[in-house]
């Protein structure tokens, strides 16, 4: 999979069919876009294309707006989309100055002059350009005057996945995680640096890994104990993860919340290392316990829970 700037010059693509969007997630209804260009392609001769923008849109109108989460990091879906065949992402950068640019002159500048699409592929809803006043019928006026076709797809099978970007963002803060992940077509993910903490579980027979998420525009899953397969040089590990505010320590007061892997039979130094942590199953939410016997009590039960669910994802694993 080729990634291009489009701020600097592209390379000539072969008869471009391509489609456009942020595809945070890349869930489900993505990767039908995603085969559905790609087999466009295909039976021309030419290759796919994903015109996608960095930043999000939504940093840049509202810059002031705090709410925004999204599903992946920049380099978490760009690690997703080579997965599925495609042959170009074309990534735009988003300005204030690109958002004031009429559908129009971005079908004409971006798309045909820029890239040289002969075919755009597009959902029945989709709205782009300034305002989102771009539409699938401005499309088919342009197509003829610029020399591209247009494929729609349809409603019904946009509908019959019933899903978005905004539904897994619901689940995930809900703590649906098998929701998420069906959705998905793959474990959510969490990935970052094992930093320092208070070393607190080590004192009670629990040592975990801290990690420490950078890009504040990652959702963070409800607080919680998960059931997890964390991977640490290439090699994964089950375990379970606390998301939350350690109420029986006493760190409600935090600002945000801390992310603590316990990985079963795990021994080694790890800090300063990268590490990515899929969430499986949500076990229990996180409670405040009267003793510190109590809570050492209830991750015994926690772990327990978890191993035998882990024999379920091994068979699998080994079914394969």
């Amino acid at each position: 999979m080729n990634i291009f700037d489009a701020s600097e010059t592209i390379p000539l693509i072969k008869k471009p069919v391509l489609t456009i969007g942020t595809f945070d997630g890349v869930h489900i209804g993505h990767q039908k876009i995603i085969s559905r260009i790609n087999k466009s392609a295909k039976e021309i001769g030419g290759e796919s294309v994903l015109f996608t923008f960095y930043p999000h849109p939504r940093t840049v109108i509202f810059p002031d707006d705090d709410n925004l989460r999204l599903l992946q990091t920049q380099e978490e879906k760009l690690a997703k989309l080579k997965r599925f065949g495609l042959d170009n992402v074309v990534i735009y950068p988003f300005t204030k100055e690109f958002s004031r640019l009429s559908a129009t002159h971005f079908v004409r500048d971006c798309l045909v002059n820029q890239i040289g699409a002969v075919k755009i592929v597009i959902g029945y809803n989709h709205q782009f350009g300034k305002n989102r006043e771009g539409s699938l019928e401005q499309l088919r006026e342009l197509a003829p005057i610029y020399g591209f076709e247009v494929e729609e797809i349809p409603a019904q099978e946009i509908d019959e996945v019933n899903v978005s970007s905004t539904k897994i963002r619901n689940a995930l803060l809900s703590g649906e995680i098998a929701t998420a992940n069906k959705f998905l077509q793959e474990p959510f993910q969490l990935n970052g640096v094992v930093e320092h903490g208070k070393a607190l579980g080590r004192t009670i027979g629990f040592p975990t890994a801290n990690i420490s998420i950078d890009n504040k525009l990652k959702i963070i899953p409800k607080t919680g104990v998960y059931f997890v397969r964390c991977s640490v040089d290439n090699i994964a590990y089950f375990g379970i993860m606390n998301i939350g505010f350690r109420p029986t320590v006493g760190d409600q007061n935090a600002e945000k919340p801390s992310i603590e892997v316990n990985i079963f039979d795990f021994k080694g130094d790890i800090y300063g290392k990268s590490m990515c942590v899929e969430l499986l199953e949500y076990l229990r939410e996180e409670q405040k316990f009267d003793s510190l016997e109590s809570l050492k009590n209830q991750i015994r039960q926690d772990e327990i829970k978890a191993r035998t669910i882990s024999i379920h994802y091994t068979l699998e694993l080994y079914s394969l």
